[in-house]
């Protein structure tokens, strides 16, 4: 397995703690998970307070062991500022579409690091388009990076469009949509060295732009 970068285990040290903490104390889960009516209430916090915080061991494992896979990847591009910056703001960017998606559902509630863990993952397939990785549910079957992350997003898209499930599918998608702004921030010379594949990756944010700019999906 190699060592495990010290950034990344500060990362998953904190969502460990926090999130134990939430397990044992609904009144810290309910203070800091994203919610739409304390948002609008002022409490801005919530926007990165609830990327630390998960339903339950699985979940938080789940999240954790896709970092750890993914992360290394990315650390061979980034200092470790970079990819705390690209960690954030994935996280942010996932909260912010799902803010945006959900503004108007007072209810609304969600936790769990996916947006920012999304952003990596993301990264990761942008710096290195045509590495094979496998797919979770198909671990066994090695897929191209660009074919991940383009499915990934475009599946993200049909259940936000669908509704199907009470996953946070519009934040998985904003956290990816961070971590490509951010990684080609950083890593410019992508845009010249692997220009193909950097289009057939912004195809997906493409497409949610029009959907939702010619009303295909509702906000």
């Amino acid at each position: 397995m190699g060592n495990i970068p010290i950034v990344v285990l500060i990362i998953i040290g904190v969502n460990i703690a926090l999130s134990y903490q939430g397990f044992n104390s609904s009144h810290f889960f309910n203070k800091y998970k994203f919610h739409i009516g304390s948002i609008h209430n002022g409490e801005k916090l919530r926007m990165i307070s609830s990327a630390f915080l998960h339903g339950d061991w699985v979940h938080l494992l789940f999240n954790m062991y896709s970092l750890y896979i993914f992360a290394p990847i990315v650390l061979q591009y980034f200092t470790d500022i970079n990819f705390l910056i690209l960690y954030i703001g994935s996280l942010l960017f996932g909260n912010i579409i799902s803010f945006f998606f959900h503004k108007n559902e007072y209810h609304y509630a969600a936790i769990g690091a996916s947006g920012a863990v999304s952003g990596v993952v993301y990264s990761a397939v942008l710096l290195e388009p045509m590495r094979d990785f496998q797919f979770i549910f198909f671990p066994f079957v090695d897929v191209p990076g660009f074919i991940l992350g383009a499915a990934f997003m475009l599946y993200s898209i049909y259940a936000m469009r669908n509704k199907m499930d009470n996953i946070g599918h519009d934040a998985h998608f904003g956290g990816a949509v961070g971590g490509y702004i951010i990684t080609l921030l950083v890593n410019p010379d992508l845009l010249v060295a692997n220009s193909l594949m950097v289009g057939v990756l912004a195809l997906p944010i493409i497409l949610l732009y029009f959907l939702v700019k010619y009303g295909k999906l509702n906000v």
